[in-house]
């Protein structure tokens, strides 16, 4: 991953990037999609929910075995990809404040999850053979947009 997957990024924004952090690819894409359009002061406050177990992710995708849950539908406590989505906020949040931006008036633009490197790892096995244990890593990133009201 070179660069960011939005193409244009607008003049008043804030940009941030996480690489290579180990998260489930699953979690990470319904977080960015519960997270895409809203405040960044409502942001903050759904993942510390999501990080205290009391505000779950809609789940959208991968949907196969995931309860309900009350007045929402399938959804889940993604607790360890929700602190990496924390620690991408508060970068973006930091480089908005660096660059004077309105930090009321910020909005998320645009936000995505995708998969990053692959770490190969095999697990000796009877016989001379070898089981294979892989593990994809993801990459975040976020464009924080400041919106006049």
């Amino acid at each position: 991953m070179k660069g960011y997957s939005i193409t244009e990024i607008p003049e008043k924004s804030a940009i941030a990037r996480v690489k290579e952090t180990d998260i489930s690819l699953k979690d990470a894409v319904n977080i960015a999609h519960f997270l895409r359009g809203k405040k960044l002061e409502r942001v903050r406050d759904l993942i510390d929910g999501v990080i205290e177990k009391k505000t779950p992710v809609p789940y959208f995708r991968y949907l196969d075995s995931v309860s309900h849950k009350r007045g929402m539908g399938p959804g889940r406590y993604p607790v360890k990809a929700a602190k990496a989505f924390r620690e991408l906020i508060d970068n973006a949040e930091a480089n908005a404040e660096f660059k004077s931006l309105n930090m009321d008036a910020l909005v998320v633009k645009h936000i995505a999850a995708s998969k990053g490197r692959m770490i190969k790892k095999y697990t000796p096995k009877a016989y001379g053979r070898a089981g294979a244990n892989f593990k994809d890593l993801i990459n975040l990133e976020i464009v924080l947009e400041e919106v006049e009201e």
